[in-house]
C-alpha cells in the first residue's frame, strides 16, 4: 500500500524510503495531539488516570488507527487505479479545534456544575454522536460545495487556519523556549525545505525530537529549567502500564442526552465547520496532485467518529490539513496506517502516560508550524495570481477569530470579562471586539463565502458572485456565519448587507459595462515579459 508500484505486478507497494520522513513527522503530529489531549482531561477536567488510560485513550487508539487505515486502503486504490508511483493518503487525526471545543465548551461547564467528571465525559460522547451525524449527512452535499466553490476560496480560508490556530500557539511556544525549539525548528527546516540528509538518512523529523528531548534532560542535570522535567514524574508514569482494550459505552452516550441543549448550540454549526475543514482539505490534496473522492471521505469521518464516541472516545476524528506537506518529504501510504497502528499500541498499553514525562512537548511543535508554512503558501502557489486578493480576505475571518480567542481568554485570566470591562472601553484603546466577534463568526464557512465572492467579481462572472453573496445572506440571518450561534435573524444587519451586496452585483451583471481588467492585464504582461 504505497506509492510506488513493485516491478512487473502493478501493485502499490507499502512503505518506501520517503515513508520514514512522514511517518516520524505525521506521528509526531498526532503524538503532540494525543498528548494535549491527555493534559486536557487529567489536568483541566480533573479525570482519573484509570478513566483517561483505561476508557478514554484506549477508544482514541482505535479510532485513529481504523482512520488511518482506511485512508491508507483509499490511496492504495488510487495508485492500483491510476498506476501512478505518488499518490499519498489523506492525513487524519482528531480535530484540534474540536478539541478544545468539547473540552471548554461542553464538557468543562458540565463539570463545574455537577463536580462529576463522569457526567461531562457523557455529554462529550453525546456531542460527537450528534456531529457524526451531521458529518455522514454533508458527505452526500459535499461534492457539490466543492464543484461550484472556487479553490482560491477553499485554499484561503485553510491558510487562515493554518497561520493562526495551527501555526501561533506553536511559534509562541518555539520561541518562549528558543534553546529547545528554535533549534528543532532549525534541523527540521533544513531537512524538509533544504533537502539537507543526516547522517544515516535519520528523519528530520526523529533529529529534531531527540535534540530537544537530549537538551531538556540536559539542562534539568545543569540545573537549568528549558525541559520542566522530573524523574518522579517518570516513574509514577509507569503505575499506568498495562493492557486496556475499549469496551462499549453506548449507555454513557445515551446518558449524555440530558444536556442536548448545550450540545446542540454547538455540535450542529461545528459539524458544518468539519464538513467545510474536509472539502477544504481534499481540495489541498487533489491541489498537490491527489484527487479522493469527497463523500467517501466525509462519510469515513462521520462514521469513524461514531464508532470512537460509542466505545467512550469525546474527540471527533477528522482529515487533518497538510496533505501536500507529507507528500513533498517523500510519504505516499505506509506512513498513515503505520502511524495509527502505533497510535494504536501506544494507548493500549499504557505508554502515553510515560512519555508525557520524558518528551519535552516544545521539540515537536516545530513540526506544526512547519506544516502552518505550508499550507499557507499553497494558498497562494495553486490558485491563479489575480485571485490573491480574494485568498488575503478568506484569511481574515479566521485571523478575527483567533484575535477574539486571545482576548477572551487573556480577560478570563485576569478574572474578568468582555461583558464586565465593556466593549466600548475596549474600543477607546482600538480593540473592536464586536467587529473581530461578527468577523470571525463561523470563520472557517465565512472566509469561503468572502474569498467566493471576490473571486467571481475578479473574474467578472457577477452572476455567480450575486449567488454566493445571496447565501452568505441566507448562513448569516440563521446564524451558520458572523453570528454567535445557530437561531433565527441572528445577525440581521449583515445578513441585510449581503442581500444588498448580491442585489448591486446582480444588476452590474445585467446592466454595468467593463473596463480592462487592471490585475488580469498587469499579469498577462508580466507572463508575456517572462515568455520573451
Amino acid at each position: 500500500m504505497s506509492a510506488s508500484l513493485a516491478a512487473g505486478t502493478g501493485r502499490p507497494k507499502f512503505w518506501v524510503a520517503g515513508d520514514w520522513n512522514a511517518f516520524f513527522g505525521f506521528g509526531t503530529n498526532i503524538l503532540v495531539n494525543v498528548l494535549v489531549l491527555t493534559g486536557l482531561l487529567r489536568f483541566v477536567l480533573k479525570m482519573p488516570d484509570a478513566m483517561v488510560f483505561g476508557r478514554i485513550l484506549p477508544a482514541l487508539g482505535l479510532m485513529l488507527c481504523l482512520s488511518t487505515c482506511y485512508y491508507a486502503w483509499l490511496a492504495w486504490r488510487l495508485a492500483a487505479r491510476t498506476g501512478r508511483s505518488d499518490v499519498c493518503a489523506l492525513p487524519s487525526g482528531i480535530s484540534v479545534p474540536h478539541m478544545f471545543v468539547v473540552t471548554f465548551v461542553v464538557m468543562l461547564p458540565i463539570l463545574s456544575r455537577t463536580g462529576n467528571p463522569v457526567e461531562a465525559w457523557e455529554a462529550g460522547l453525546t456531542w460527537v454522536f450528534v456531529q457524526s451525524f451531521v458529518l455522514m449527512a454533508g458527505g452526500f452535499i459535499g461534492p457539490v460545495i466543492r464543484k461550484i466553490t472556487p479553490r482560491a476560496a477553499l485554499l484561503g480560508s485553510l491558510a487562515g487556519i493554518a497561520i493562526t490556530f495551527i501555526s501561533m500557539k506553536p511559534a509562541a511556544e518555539v520561541f518562549s523556549t528558543p534553546v529547545i525549539g528554535v533549534v528543532c525548528f532549525a534541523i527540521i527546516l533544513a531537512n524538509w525545505f533544504g533537502g539537507v540528509r543526516y547522517f544515516g538518512g535519520v528523519p528530520g523529523g526523529l533529529v529534531a525530537i531527540a535534540a530537544g528531548t537530549l537538551i531538556a534532560w540536559g539542562s534539568n542535570f545543569l540545573g537549568l529549567s528549558y525541559g520542566h522535567l522530573a524523574f518522579d514524574k517518570v516513574l509514577g508514569s509507569l503505575s499506568n502500564f498495562g493492557f486496556s482494550f475499549p469496551i462499549p459505552a453506548v449507555g454513557h452516550v445515551f446518558s449524555g442526552f440530558k444536556y442536548i441543549g448545550v450540545i446542540l448550540v454547538t455540535a450542529i454549526p461545528f459539524g458544518i465547520y468539519d464538513l467545510i475543514e474536509a472539502l477544504d482539505n481534499v481540495e489541498s490534496a487533489a491541489a498537490a496532485g491527489d484527487s479522493f473522492p469527497t463523500t467517501r471521505v466525509l462519510t469515513a469521518d462521520g462514521v469513524i467518529s461514531l464508532i470512537g464516541c460509542c466505545l467512550g472516545n469525546p474527540f471527533i476524528n477528522a482529515v487533518y490539513i497538510g496533505h501536500p506537506g507529507w507528500k513533498s518529504m517523500g510519504g505516499r501510504i505506509g506512513y498513515s496506517a503505520v502511524t495509527g497502528i502505533v497510535i494504536l499500541v501506544l494507548t493500549w498499553f499504557g505508554i502515553i502516560a510515560l512519555m508525557t514525562t520524558i518528551i519535552p512537548v516544545v521539540a515537536i511543535l516545530p513540526i506544526l508550524l512547519y506544516i502552518g508554512m505550508l499550507i499557507g503558501s499553497q494558498a497562494f502557489q495553486e490558485s491563479p495570481h489575480r485571485h490573491a486578493p480574494a485568498i488575503v480576505l478568506a484569511l481574515l475571518p479566521q485571523i478575527a477569530e483567533w484575535a477574539k480567542t486571545q482576548i477572551d481568554n487573556a480577560l478570563g485570566a485576569a478574572g474578568t470579562s468582555v461583558a464586565a470591562v465593556g466593549t466600548a472601553k475596549l474600543a477607546q484603546v482600538g480593540v473592536l471586539y464586536d467587529g473581530l466577534a461578527t468577523l470571525g463568526g463561523g470563520a472557517t464557512l465565512a472566509g469561503i463565502m468572502l474569498g467566493a465572492v471576490t473571486v467571481f467579481i475578479i473574474d467578472r462572472e457577477l452572476e455567480k458572485a450575486a449567488a454566493f453573496a445571496l447565501a452568505g445572506a441566507v448562513l448569516t440571518f440563521f446564524g451558520f456565519i458572523h453570528g454567535e450561534g445557530v437561531g433565527i435573524g441572528e445577525s440581521p444587519g449583515v445578513a441585510f448587507a449581503y442581500l444588498m451586496v448580491s442585489a448591486i452585483l446582480y444588476v452590474c451583471a445585467k446592466y454595468a459595462e467593463f473596463h480592462p481588467h487592471p490585475v488580469a492585464t498587469a499579469h498577462h504582461a508580466a507572463a508575456a515579459e517572462t515568455a520573451d
